[in-house]
């Protein structure tokens, strides 16, 4: 029987959790016959994420809170992965745009030797503006010809991976080295360089197209469009480094 910790990164989420995603996520696992433990980490949010995250755990058995000084999402996600005690870890998003029962979607793939099993979105990304669509694809056709070729989604926020790997992987992802200061919800391409290093130290990746609609309500992570362009030139700054690290042998497991 499996056993599973599942991290939720939290920065600005108010509208989301006042939708009740927590309260769908509950419903969901107790139904469950594995074991599970919910961990949600904090990414020192600016409005009241943190109080109604609290009074959740409070009241529900199995979910436990992180407090964590800002990162990004990166770190969030990180933080998570170090109190994980269940030998496998999915991170999901909190507006559960990919709703957590398609995690019954990729379980099964652990029995099959894979190490990691990631969520896909596959091309129609319901509820994206056509903008987002187009840019979407640009950047699939870009890291695709430079890195990853046979995986369609790496950014889709729902991915599983045996805990032991995620823990040698994450202190080597050239986000932690990056000593800037992370202002905002900094998210990053992390997924990129996670999966590829997972892929060069010869592991199994499997991909698995889930369940998803942009569900996204939070108002309080900045400007949407600004936002949008910011991450998209995060994704490919992040493509052209991992590209080069790997040249350079950064990468080559030691």
């Amino acid at each position: 029987m499996k056993s599973i910790s599942i991290i939720i990164p939290c920065y600005n989420e108010e509208n989301n959790l006042k939708s009740g995603v927590l309260e769908q996520v509950y419903r969901f696992l107790i139904k469950q016959k594995y074991t599970w433990e919910v961990i949600i980490c904090n990414d020192e949010s600016t409005d009241n994420s943190l109080k109604l995250v609290k009074e959740f755990v409070e009241k529900h058995e199995g979910f436990k809170v992180l407090d964590l000084p800002h990162g990004g999402k990166p770190s969030a996600v990180w933080g998570g992965i170090q109190k994980a005690k269940y030998p496998i870890v999915l991170f999901t998003d909190m507006d559960q745009s990919t709703p957590l029962k398609e995690i019954n979607k990729l379980l099964p793939y652990f029995d099959k030797n894979y190490d990691v099993v990631i969520g896909s979105r596959g091309v129609s990304r319901e509820g994206n503006s056509l903008v987002r669509k187009i840019m979407a694809k640009g950047f699939l056709f870009c890291r695709r010809l430079v890195l990853l070729p046979k995986l369609i989604d790496t950014q889709c926020g729902f991915k599983a991976i045996r805990t032991d790997l995620a823990k040698q992987i994450f202190p080597n992802l050239q986000f932690f080295k990056d000593k800037s200061d992370k202002k905002g919800w900094r998210v990053s391409a992390f997924d990129v360089e996670l999966l590829f290093m997972a892929q060069k130290w010869g592991h199994k990746i499997k991909e698995v197209e889930v369940e998803w609609k942009n569900e996204d309500l939070s108002t309080t992570k900045g400007d949407n469009a600004t936002r949008f362009q910011k991450e998209s030139k995060q994704m490919i700054q992040e493509i052209i480094r991992v590209k080069r690290n790997d040249l350079q042998g950064i990468y080559d497991k030691k």
